[in-house]
């Protein structure tokens, strides 16, 4: 049973329990701000500043740059101190924007203006995404403006807002659904526009009752009507949050890895992302802050932030009180698909989503042992996959049979590594060799253009 499964309406894993009630404050940052250029999918994007520069908050500093890029907006005022190579909480290391804050929050002109969408434009509606650097604030970091100009408009039935949350301990947009459903409802609205013939559906687990009556509420669903948009209330379980899972649960269509959720007539946004949508449209403000659960029995006082972009993540563990006690593990992201850190002193990018801080380190702790063919991990994989033949390819570092097998199929959820008894490595290994198929491809590519 994975972390994410739900029986009998009790959540079988309590990390959520622990900051699911606790209100969002906003994090103010101390030091320098750390704007890396690549911190969404794609090419990064390329500086427009320079050292000494003056900036204000909501102000370029990186415009995208390439096919598949996506701006990079300063979220305080201040002055360029330098650019320099730094390291991201995902090991990157990544051409960056340093600003000196003057703690003034000077925003640039217009920030703030009220817009109607209804009197937008959808071309108008695409470049405000774009101009406000929105990617997808789920993880994967798609620059969202790409992801919402599908070749036909007409094709796209569904706009699907993902509130899942299946990863354990992670309650950032739990908490957003609860304070600012409106502003998530004024997204959906936003999305509508531009996908005239598409119904809204929000998806929300079983497990977060609050949440979907909020949301419910803010659509002015009464549970007879019906409109535009409603509440998808799905089983609570891992990961169901994942984008196929979620497009099969919603409308049982399937899409594997190499088709776009376009394909089969669907747009999906995280709830945040969403959120970010409506205020760049309607409020015009751009993406500069995100929410971030400081969270773990080794946090003093565990917390939800909305957090500056490029705020170092040493000051959210000291605005979480520190660490109640020197910690084995800290994790940048969900215990499921996180990135273990060697140190905190990374800045918080558009994809950062949590910060975990525990005790014991688990992982460490398990000895590997050997296979004994249980099929655990084949029961366990939400893509049908046979784990355990990936496993031995990887051992072997066949690269043509890992693909044969469909292993560019897995999304890396970490499933069939927490059921394995063996304590097998097995997602990481399949990361690894995805990651050495993607650069084999990249660099065939590259010399049959250099041909």
């Amino acid at each position: 049973m994975g972390y994410g499964s739900f029986q009998g309406g009790v959540h079988p894993f309590p990390g959520k329990d622990i900051t699911k009630e606790k209100a969002v404050l906003e994090c103010m940052p101390k030091g320098e701000l750390v704007y890396p250029l690549a911190q969404h999918m794609g090419t990064p994007a390329k500086a427009v500043v320079a050292p000494g520069d003056e900036v204000l908050a909501g102000q370029v500093l990186g415009e995208a740059s390439g096919a598949v890029s996506a701006n990079v907006i300063s979220s305080v005022s201040g002055r360029v101190r330098t650019i320099e190579r730094r390291m991201l909480a995902t090991g990157v290391i990544s051409q960056a924007v340093i600003v000196e804050n003057d703690r003034e929050y000077r925003p640039v002109p217009g920030m703030g203006k009220t817009r109607n969408p209804e009197e937008m434009t959808k071309e108008e509606i695409r470049a405000a995404v774009k101009k406000a650097g929105i990617v997808g604030l789920g993880g994967a970091g798609f620059p969202t403006h790409i992801k919402l100009t599908p070749k036909d408009d007409n094709s796209v039935g569904y706009i699907i807002v993902n509130g899942v949350e299946c990863e354990p301990y992670l309650t950032g947009d739990y908490r957003l659904m609860l304070e600012e459903p409106e502003r998530i409802l004024a997204g959906i609205r936003v999305l509508l526009r531009l996908f005239g013939k598409a119904k809204g559906i929000v998806a929300v687990e079983e497990d977060k009752p609050e949440a979907v009556k909020r949301m419910r509420e803010a659509i002015g669903e009464n549970g007879s009507g019906k409109t535009s948009i409603e509440v998808c209330v799905l089983k609570a379980k891992y990961p169901q949050g994942a984008e196929r899972n979620l497009i099969f649960a919603v409308t049982g269509r399937k899409i594997h890895s190499k088709k776009l959720p376009a394909a089969a007539g669907c747009i999906v946004c995280n709830a945040a992302t969403v959120h970010a949508v409506g205020m760049a449209v309607c409020e015009s403000i751009p993406l500069m802050s995100r929410i971030i659960t400081v969270t773990g029995d080794a946090i003093a006082n565990p917390q939800n932030f909305r957090v500056k972009i490029g705020t170092n993540y040493t000051e959210l563990i000291e605005a979480a009180g520190g660490f109640a006690c020197g910690p084995e593990k800290v994790i940048a992201g969900g215990p499921m698909m996180g990135m273990a850190l060697t140190v905190s002193d990374v800045p918080v990018t558009k994809t950062s989503s949590a910060l975990l801080a525990f005790q014991r380190d688990a992982v460490a702790e398990a000895k590997p042992g050997s296979c004994i063919r249980c099929g655990r991990c084949v029961k366990a994989c939400p893509c049908r996959l046979v784990p355990q033949k990936m496993w031995e390819a990887c051992k072997h570092y066949n690269l043509d049979l890992f693909q044969k097998l469909n292993g560019m199929e897995c999304y890396e959820c970490g499933s069939c590594t927490f059921v394995c008894p063996a304590r097998l490595s097995l997602t990481q290994s399949f990361k690894q060799a995805r990651m050495m198929v993607s650069d084999e491809k990249k660099k065939a590519q590259a010399k049959t253009g250099g041909e």
